[in-house]
């Protein structure tokens, strides 16, 4: 009983060690939109030096793809749709991230059936041919998507996650040695425990910037003249495209029905912007309408 007792204390210890980082700071309200302040950590790291290695990357991204006859030619009608879209969202950008009125924007398309697309420090973006095909996407279910993979980049998400990953990892490390020592049992069973601790805070945070990207991205997108109501037309599409997805607390990614509500929450805050950029009010909209997804 003892020894039960010992190990329900251990449990609880690392959980709380791992939990700890995943406190949030303090929000700020932008346009109705609730956000973390960009990372005081920042400062630790040169933005130019992150973004060289961005470019880095990203030009042997797109090598490779050339290499392997995946890169789409700049004349595809699917590039120059990509790239008009975009346009009409950098402008609203630097709204987020003042860094990014000097970010070298690029946009390019991959020729493969993932279902997927993501930008990179420094503006660099990049759709997969699948995305588009697959959901038969609207002009304004793109914005929607685009503005979600640019809000990643613009609030700095991926600094972040490297930063709480290896913080996490570091402190419930720790907790669980300390612990081990006072309980009298091999350290390496603490350790287990403390890294499934992190990890779960790590995802944590990871559904934390998706939530902050859904937002975001719809407000660049509907400043920009695109509906926000194709961000609950989209997640519609990826929930019945995904109905075998794992549970949202081992997900890096909230579910589809959380997304939809959340985004119908703000739509009091996004349908005016988009409104507005066409010159009318909220009342008079017409319908949003998206194309099926096949059977």
């Amino acid at each position: 009983m003892k020894t039960l007792k010992r190990l329900a204390v251990l449990a609880a210890l690392c959980a709380c060690a791992g939990a700890a980082p995943a406190q949030q700071p303090q929000v700020e309200v932008q346009d109705g939109i609730q956000v973390k302040p960009l990372p005081r950590y920042r400062v630790l790291a040169s933005e130019d030096q992150l973004e060289q290695q961005a470019k880095l990357q990203y030009s042997a991204l797109l090598q490779q793809a050339q290499q392997k006859q995946a890169l789409v030619p700049d004349n595809n009608p699917q590039v120059i749709r990509l790239r008009a879209i975009a346009r009409r969202l950098i402008p609203y950008t630097p709204r987020w991230n003042p860094a990014a009125a000097k970010w070298d924007w690029q946009v390019n398309l991959l020729a493969s059936q993932q279902v997927n697309a993501f930008c990179m420090p420094g503006g660099r973006i990049a759709f997969f041919s699948g995305i588009l095909t697959t959901l038969k996407l609207t002009d304004d279910e793109v914005a929607a998507i685009m503005g979600h993979e640019i809000t990643h980049a613009l609030r700095e998400h991926g600094r972040g996650q490297a930063v709480k990953s290896t913080g996490t990892q570091i402190a419930s490390r720790l907790a669980g040695a300390g612990i081990a020592a006072w309980l009298g049992i091999d350290p390496r069973v603490t350790d287990t425990i403390a890294q499934n601790a992190a990890q779960l805070a790590t995802l944590k945070f990871s559904r934390d910037d998706e939530r902050e990207a859904d937002l975001i991205g719809l407000d660049l997108a509907a400043r920009a003249g695109f509906d926000p109501r194709a961000g609950i037309a989209l997640w519609q599409k990826m929930d019945a495209l995904n109905q075998r997805q794992p549970l949202a607390i081992f997900s890096t990614h909230p579910g589809g029905p959380e997304r939809i509500t959340q985004i119908q929450q703000h739509m009091n805050v996004l349908l005016p912007l988009y409104a507005r950029s066409k010159g009318t009010t909220p009342d008079k909209l017409p319908a949003y309408r998206s194309f099926a997804l096949p059977k």
